[in-house]
């Protein structure tokens, strides 16, 4: 015990996820972070545009400038969005008609209407919104949190990956990798359907006591071997994840155990429905898992292609919002109602966003310059829409919202500065944000 709260003379902390506290008081103890894989259309759900309408048909009038874009797009014409945007809650914010049950929470929400990045294509983009970086082999933003935090529970990893069963995202597990920080705070993978997490009971005829044994034999082993070894992480790491796969043997079951839930929870959450029963499940124990200490919370919409609508974006974006809208909904219904949003930092977004031109005749291609996000509980000023794409909604034109500030901001929530969140590496302080990024003021509450 004294071991795991570094208190030895050695000071060295034996559990690499030990609780620690950050720079200042927090407003948000953990995150859950949808990411919608393949770059869902802002213009056909958050991000109304009247002009686009006006202009549909046409080609991008010159006013507009030169735009990087993929195989010529930015000569297409343009395309009109066909959903029909309303004003709802006090807030009066406007929300598409393919997000009926998430519009009910918009006087949760705070909607990043500004935002863009770096890179027009996936890997590069899906890396730059989970890992600050464009380059494969950063640490996540769930590592970077679990290295600054810990875990409020030994017994469950701190941070949890919940991929699509269709396919994982187009990059693949980089992004919620560790980088350059030590293995321990990698994402763990664990899946929706009957058996979540792979491997969990202990084979037939292995009884507790010698499995036990066995670990403690593997444990001393591995010490014995790396004694020589210190900086090689991978070796504690493995050390630190038998120990924690044998405690969540006694403990995981139950966070994944759903029939506990009352059968309203799961409406809720659309378990009711084909169309949203996947989805909301994984929506549900995302819920199950932060009560339980997991300090982030990665879930993701959308197969390896997910929301890239290059083609038939009505079938796709269609498909994708009725598969994702109500649990989400019911996700923020479900944390209010129990206390948990206050100090549940949730967060929605792609890589990108997608073109106000068409692709093909009814699709978009990817749209880095301009997109939206959004963010909810944990601290942050709800019922506000914050910047601006232009008229069409091609680029961010107000109150600009990098994806560094993105990140600077939810790590500001959870009580870090985020120019002092830092681990060296090759001679040099690395942080998630890099040499950027600014905190959304107008954001916080």
């Amino acid at each position: 015990m004294l071991g795991e709260d570094g208190l030895l003379a050695d000071d060295k902390p034996v559990d690499p996820l030990a609780p620690k506290k950050p720079h200042f008081e927090p407003s948000a103890k953990r995150v859950i972070f949808l990411f919608m894989s393949g770059g869902p259309s802002h213009v056909d759900t958050f991000d109304p545009k009247p002009e686009l309408t006006q202009l549909h048909g046409q080609k991008l009038p010159e006013s507009f400038g030169p735009v990087k874009t993929r195989r010529g797009v930015d000569k297409n014409k343009l395309l009109a969005s066909t959903r029909t945007f309303k004003k709802h809650g006090k807030s009066g914010i406007e929300v598409s008609d393919w997000f009926p049950h998430i519009a009910e929470r918009v006087d949760d929400i705070c909607l990043l209407r500004g935002c863009h990045g770096d890179s027009v294509t996936h890997p590069e983009s899906v890396y730059l919104m989970n890992t600050g970086s464009i380059l494969m082999g950063r640490p996540s933003l769930g590592a970077w949190v679990s290295y600054g935090l810990g875990t409020e529970n030994r017994n469950m990893p701190a941070f949890v990956v919940l991929p699509d069963p269709g396919g994982w995202p187009k990059g693949g597990a980089p992004a919620w990798g560790n980088g350059y920080i030590p293995a321990a705070y990698q994402g763990t993978v664990v899946k929706g359907g009957q058996a979540p997490i792979e491997h969990l009971a202990t084979p037939p005829g292995v009884s507790a006591t010698q499995q036990r044994r066995t670990l403690d034999f593997i444990a001393e082993s591995n010490r014995e071997f790396g004694a020589s070894r210190a900086a090689d992480s991978e070796l504690s790491a493995r050390i630190a994840a038998y120990e924690l796969a044998y405690r969540m043997q006694a403990h995981a079951p139950d966070v994944v155990d759903l029939t506990k839930e009352t059968e309203e929870t799961k409406t809720l959450y659309g378990l009711d429905r084909k169309e949203t029963a996947e989805f909301g499940t994984r929506c549900l124990l995302a819920r199950r898992m932060i009560e339980r200490g997991v300090r982030f919370v990665q879930l993701y919409s959308g197969d390896t292609n997910g929301w890239d609508a290059h083609s038939d974006l009505e079938k796709n974006h269609g498909t994708l919002c009725l598969q994702s809208d109500k649990p989400i909904a019911g996700l923020l219904t479900d944390l209010k109602r129990r206390g948990l949003l206050k100090d549940t930092l949730v967060v929605w977004g792609g890589e990108f966003g997608r073109t106000p031109m068409t692709e093909g005749t009814n699709g978009r291609d990817h749209n880095p310059h301009g997109f939206s996000m959004w963010l909810a509980g944990g601290g942050v000023k709800g019922g506000q829409a914050l910047g601006a794409t232009d008229a069409i909604g091609l680029r961010a034109a107000e109150d600009k919202t990098h994806v560094h500030d993105v990140h600077a901001t939810i790590l500001h929530l959870l009580g870090f500065n985020h120019l002092k969140l830092t681990f060296r590496h090759n001679g040099r302080n690395e942080r998630l944000t890099d040499n950027a990024g600014e905190v959304i003021d107008k954001a916080i509450a």
